[in-house]
Order: C-alpha cells, then structure tokens, then sequence
C-alpha cells in the first residue's frame, strides 16, 4: 500500500515538474519574440488623426471608493478632448459616502460644461460587467473608454487611442499600465516587476506576433460595435474583460497595445489586498479557459496561435502546480524505501531552474526595456519570487473554487488613495477583518522549513534552494497578512473611539 501511494505521489511529482517545465520555458519565447519583433513595432508610424473626432464614452465603474473617486473624475474631466465629442458615465454601485463624493464631484465637471451622467443601479447584478453592459445600453458613443477607480490616465489619452481605429479591425486599444506608488514599501515595488513583466514584454509580443492577447480591463477603448459583435459583457467569469477580448479575437477582431502609451494607477499597499486581485484573476481566468477554449481550439486559426491561448488562458495553473510540486518533494525524495525514479535531485532541480529563471528573465528583460537603466532594479527581483510563491495557496484555492463551479464573486481591490506624494491605510475603511488569514501560509512555511531540514539531512540537495524560497515566501506572505490586518483593525478601532 505504501508503495501504491508513493507511485502516485511520484507520478504527480513527475507530471508538475513537467507542466512548470512548460509554463516556465514560455517565458523565454514571450522574450525572443518581443526582441525578434520590437524594431518593427517601435517603428510603426502613428496614425494621421481624424479630421472630425468620433464620439466617445468614458465609462467609470465605481463600487466603493471614497478614497480613490474624486481623483478619478477630476483626471477624466481633464481629458484633452473635443467637450462635444465626449460623454462621461460614473456607474456607481457604491453603498457608501462614494456616493455622496461622486455626486458633488458630477455637478462640478458639469458646471465647467462636460457632459457627465452619474449611473446608479438598484441591483448590484453582475458586478462591473453588470455596470458596464447597463451603461453601454443608454451611451452615445462609436467608442467607449474605460478605467477603474485606482486609475489616473494622462490628458491626451483619446487623442493617442482614438487615430489607431482607423483600421476598422481594431476592437481594442490598450495602453501600459504605470504606477503612482512603485516606491510605497516592498511590496508595492515586487507587484510593480511583474505588471512592467507582463506589459513590457508579453503584452507587445503577443501584439506583434499576431497572437491572442487580452483587454486588461481598464485603460483601453473598446469599438462599440465590436462589443456587440462579440455578444457584449458578461458576468458568468470573474474576468469579463479576458472572456469578451477572446470571444472578440474569435470573431476576427484584433487587439492593438501601445506599450508607449503609460496609464498609471495605485498598486495595492495591503497583502490581503494583492492576495484578493490575485484570487479574483486567477478564478476568473480559469472560468474563461473553460468557457472558451473549447472555441478557440476550433477556430480556424493556426496550431501556434491556439498553443499560445492555451498557454495564455491556464498560466495561474503555475500556482497549484509549485504548491504541489512542494508538498509532493519530501514524499518523493525522502523516505529510503521510496519507488525507484529515473530523476536525481539535481535533475530535479535543473528542471525547476529552468522553469524559475524564465519569469525572471523575462522580469529583468523587461526593465530593460522599458527604461534604460532599469535594469537596477532587478536586484528587487527577489521580492517578487517570494511573493509570488507566497500567494500560491490563495490563487490555489481560487482555481480549484472555479473547478468546482462556485458562482463567482467580485471582490474588489481595495485603494487608499495612495500616490507619488504618499500616504497611509492604518485607519482607513476597506482594509479586511480577517487578522488570521495568513495561519495557512504560516502553516505551509513550517512544512516547507520541515522538509527542508529533512531533505538536508538525507543529502537530497538538489531541491533544497526552491524550498529554502517556498519556506521564506510562505511565512513572508502570511506573517505580513496577519500584522496588516491585525494593525489596520487597530487604526479603526482607535479612529472610532476618537469620533473620526
């Protein structure tokens, strides 16, 4: 019997070596094709502006954000744009004083002669994609712009955007995302690699090599009737902007990113925050996976192009497949008696380098690119692998939640209005009340550390570097859960007893 289950747990050992293995090699794909097509992309000629500019709506989905809400509208009503051509909607679900700011907000933007319509629904039906398709169905405009509340976009944003839809194939136009607190603490710094990751390489590779890629949500402009064509918002996954972006490439659209074109926002300052956005587009990526690929893997596109969306739709499986990948080392190298395996440690842990030093490549690769001595900060690239390994049993635990066909739940991200010029979240609303939801990681970090002791003391030192960093990521992640949002608990405490 116990030789049964070590067979098993070998052969799962095996199969995650292998799917990292591929996961992680892709990395160094994203990598050659930005390089090998970034010279064509950056000498692309930008489009001749329309001689009479389109219609364009901005939509705003708004859910609580009293923090954030009216350094929002402020910087839409600052768009450089003709005031004719423009139509402002705040779609506020909010429950709160965000109401209240919105509104006083509105009537400000009006009086300066904008056109601004505050939206409020009786229902919070479908969350953002519930808010954006009721908008849509009452705007005016052949395009729509939209950006979340943590977003500040630059005043000639529609007028960098709106020229390249004189391709009449262009769904979408994505801009770069930027941050207004790269700088705030560690943590903030780490989610900033892996943003700069993904829109300094993946984002304009995918583009350029005529790939699928996605609307990331906010700060892009949608072509009206590509959203229709697509079969408009829907609120069945937890990421409506990836599920209408592949059902739009589906239908023969394209997405166009400008990696020039920067849109900055907020980073989130608490863990439990990061762990919620990372739980909600993990969920929401495996629920579009399995809603579309099956579509994709029928359309009449190449063998490559449905490899990648593959690819592309399962990447959050990297996080269960490290979490088992830990959990299954100590069964599979450490008893003596163990079933026989053609694999040394070191082989192992070639595989796992191989797998690890692709993200990371493409991390430095992309500071690289996006500023000349940004490869300076690649010596924070160690803060981003121990908290990506960190959040591995919170973005678990959302995959196998969309697994099992859990009805999905948008829980937003939480912002404090926190920018270049600083500031703080001790105290504030949205923080989280639960101080003990880092007690798993705790849990898992002390497993880690066990079987790295044991696995030292057996000689099997092939893995131990990838434990020593599962040992440090878990505890980092759940230890920093726990003093947040036991401080943040503090702060209100202490402001609700002042009066404030």
């Amino acid at each position: 019997m116990l030789l049964a289950i070590q067979a098993v747990a070998s052969l799962l050992y095996l199969v995650t070596l292998g799917m990292l293995f591929l996961y992680g090699m892709n990395a160094y794909i994203m990598i050659v094709l930005h390089w090998r097509n970034r010279r064509r992309g950056q000498a692309a000629e930008p489009p001749t502006p329309p001689a009479v500019w389109p219609m364009v709506t901005v939509q705003l989905p708004l859910y609580n954000e009293r923090y954030v809400a009216r350094r929002l509208l402020e910087t839409i009503g600052a768009l450089d744009y003709p005031t004719d051509r423009l139509e402002i909607q705040v779609l506020d679900d909010s429950t709160d004083e965000t109401t209240g700011i919105l509104a006083e907000t509105t009537m400000r933007l009006r009086e300066k002669g904008l056109r601004v319509t505050h939206l409020r629904r009786g229902e919070r039906t479908g969350f953002k994609a519930g808010a954006l398709a009721a908008g849509l169905r009452e705007a005016h405009g052949e395009f729509v712009a939209i950006f979340d509340a943590d977003f500040a976009p630059p005043p000639d944003f529609l007028r960098q955007t709106i020229p390249h839809f004189d391709d009449p194939k262009v769904a979408v136009v994505q801009a770069r995302w930027g941050h207004l607190n790269r700088d705030y603490s560690l943590l903030t710094v780490a989610q900033s690699l892996g943003i700069d990751g993904h829109f300094g390489v993946e984002q304009p590779a995918r583009c350029w090599g005529n790939l699928f890629l996605n609307f990331n949500g906010t700060a892009g402009v949608w072509r009206t009737a590509a959203i229709h064509d697509a079969g408009g918002w829907a609120y069945d996954t937890l990421t409506e902007d990836l599920d209408l972006s592949y059902r739009a490439q589906v239908r023969g659209w394209r997405i166009l990113y400008l990696p020039e074109l920067i849109c900055p926002a907020e980073l989130p300052v608490l863990m439990m925050g990061f762990k919620l956005q990372q739980r909600r587009w993990a969920k929401g990526s495996i629920q579009t996976a399995m809603k579309l690929l099956p579509t994709v893997l029928r359309a009449p596109i190449s063998g490559w192009t449905k490899y990648q969306a593959f690819i592309h739709l399962t990447y959050y499986l990297i996080h269960p497949l490290m979490l088992m990948g830990m959990l299954l080392s100590l069964p599979f190298f450490g008893p003596q008696d163990r079933v026989p395996s053609s694999l040394t440690p070191g082989e192992v842990g070639l595989v796992f380098s191989l797998a690890a030093f692709g993200p990371g490549s493409l991390l430095v690769y992309a500071q690289r690119v996006l500023d000349p001595v940004g490869w300076r900060r690649a010596w924070w690239l160690g803060a981003i692998m121990v908290i990506g390994v960190g959040v591995s049993w919170t973005t678990s635990s959302a995959i196998l939640s969309a697994l099992w066909g859990r009805d999905p739940e948008f829980i937003r991200t939480p912002k404090f209005g926190i920018g270049h010029e600083g500031g703080t979240w001790q105290g504030k609303a949205y923080g989280g009340r639960r101080p003990w939801g880092g007690v798993i990681e705790v849990g898992l970090g002390l497993y880690c550390a066990w079987t790295t002791w044991v696995l030292w003391r057996t000689s099997q030192h092939g893995v131990l570097p990838f434990l020593v960093l599962y040992t440090v990521g878990f505890l980092t992640v759940g230890a920093v859960t726990i003093l947040q949002t036991v401080a943040w608990g503090q702060g209100r405490a202490q402001d609700k007893g002042s009066g404030q």
